[in-house]
């Protein structure tokens, strides 16, 4: 689930929060980057979370439709198309699923149902409703309207998303990320998938857990030592004007240069560049490739960069 940029991305996120608060306790603010990784599950939970909960109460109104005595076919069958949507019912009837999200208590709509008496108003106002209602039924179509619906309704959503920041502040910096992951997962759904598809683990293997903890402690504990190679090279800049995150990921590239040999020098560089064009200023790219390119090249002079494997250079 997490890739090595989203990993990055939460450690700068933290490097940035320990800066602010002038924390010296390193160990507890690597446990606070690990919950706060963990807690990233837990918000991908909650959104399919969301999705069994719009899925049951079309089901509930398709129900309550057919039993009422003025109720016109329009009003059943616009229920019974969210209602038998195959893509939804995978995800209500997959129990790995429903576990997870039972034993992480993320089913939080049982006191906030408002959030999805609303959902469901607008996805049956919306025009993706309209026209998911006026093509031929397939498991295509049905998972193509699940996702547009959450791209263009649930995802963008002012008040959902406040609903996310009220209930845990550290979502607000995974919401986007989170979303980018379940509108991949979804896309690439076909029928009849494994059981632990929706249910895939945080990290894609133990040495993506490790490099968590490892980037964020080799940041911190040489900080002096990353500044250094730095600071130099801001001759022709205002410090004080060099925005907090470029200075913190240029410290974070500097670092895997020296520290993680098994790392490629060209995907550290383009890592950060793509980082620092969705996290800081629009500029700061192309200051950051300038920086980096010089420091890259004063490292291999004096020879302090030891890269192992094929291709790493």
């Amino acid at each position: 689930m997490l890739t090595r940029r989203h990993i990055r991305a939460k450690v700068m996120q933290s490097v940035y929060a320990m800066q602010q608060s002038q924390s010296q306790d390193l160990d507890k603010e690597v446990k606070y980057l690990e919950n706060s990784a963990n807690e990233m599950y837990d918000l991908y939970l909650l959104h399919l979370s969301l999705l069994t909960e719009l899925h049951a109460y079309a089901i509930k109104q398709s129900e309550v439709a057919q039993k009422k005595y003025l109720a016109t076919p329009a009003d059943t069958k616009q229920h019974q198309l969210i209602a038998n949507n195959e893509f939804l019912t995978l995800i209500s009837q997959n129990e790995s699923l429903q576990k997870a999200i039972e034993t992480a208590q993320m089913n939080l709509f049982d006191l906030h149902y408002e959030y999805v008496n609303n959902f469901y108003k607008a996805i049956l106002e919306s025009d993706y409703y309209k026209e998911y209602a006026g093509k031929e039924t397939s498991f295509a179509t049905d998972r193509d309207f699940v996702v547009t619906i959450f791209e263009e309704i649930i995802a963008p959503d002012d008040d959902f998303y406040e609903f996310i920041e009220d209930h845990n502040l550290t979502w607000v910096d995974d919401y986007p990320i989170v979303n980018t992951f379940i509108v991949k997962l979804f896309k690439n759904l076909r029928p009849n998938p494994p059981e632990k598809y929706f249910t895939p683990t945080l990290y894609n293997t133990e040495d993506e857990k490790l490099f968590l903890s490892d980037l964020f402690k080799k940041i911190v504990l040489n900080d002096n030592k990353l500044k250094s190679f730095i600071d130099d090279k801001l001759t022709n800049w205002d410090k004080e004007r060099v925005a907090v995150l470029d200075n913190i990921l240029l410290k974070m590239a500097v670092c895997e240069l020296l520290y993680f040999p098994s790392i490629p020098i060209k995907v550290t560089i383009n890592e950060y560049l793509e980082l620092s064009k969705e996290y800081s200023t629009p500029k700061s790219s192309l200051f950051i490739n300038g920086i980096l390119n010089v420091i890259h090249k004063e490292l291999e002079e004096k020879e302090l960069i030891k890269k192992i494997g094929r291709g790493l250079l």
